[in-house]
């Protein structure tokens, strides 16, 4: 992890408007990213970062996520990304066993596609799926 999205994460620890357990398992993910072979930086997965600390804050407050139906442009993408799809379902899977936030399915399919796009950026050799 680069410098910059380190310091992406430590203002949202900073931050009294997320919960510290929504940090701490997006730091986890992104080093499980970052071992499988992502190329996990500021550039490569910040959005991704964000969307997915502010998504699970939401949840842990019991406030609702809002729903949104997924495209038939988004659902080609993601019949052709069946591994972002299969790790936004294993992290979604995880969020839910550990945090108790459930994510709903138009969330795990936002979350496949930073996924994918994070795959696309990363380096030449494909992340093993795990």
């Amino acid at each position: 992890m680069d410098q910059r999205l380190a310091q992406r994460l430590q203002l949202f620890r900073d931050s009294d408007h997320v919960r510290p357990q929504a940090v701490a398992f997006v730091t986890d993910e992104l080093a499980a990213l970052t071992a499988v072979g992502y190329t996990v930086t500021e550039d490569t997965a910040g959005m991704l970062t964000s969307h997915l600390v502010n998504a699970l804050t939401r949840l842990l407050d019991g406030e609702p996520i809002e729903q949104f139906l997924t495209d038939e442009q988004v659902a080609a993408e993601l019949a052709e990304r069946p591994e972002a799809v299969e790790r936004a379902r294993a992290t979604a899977a995880r969020a839910e066993r550990e945090l108790g936030a459930r994510l709903p399915e138009s969330e795990v399919n936002f979350l496949a596609m930073h996924l994918a796009v994070l795959a696309q950026r990363s380096s030449p050799s494909t992340p093993s799926a795990s």
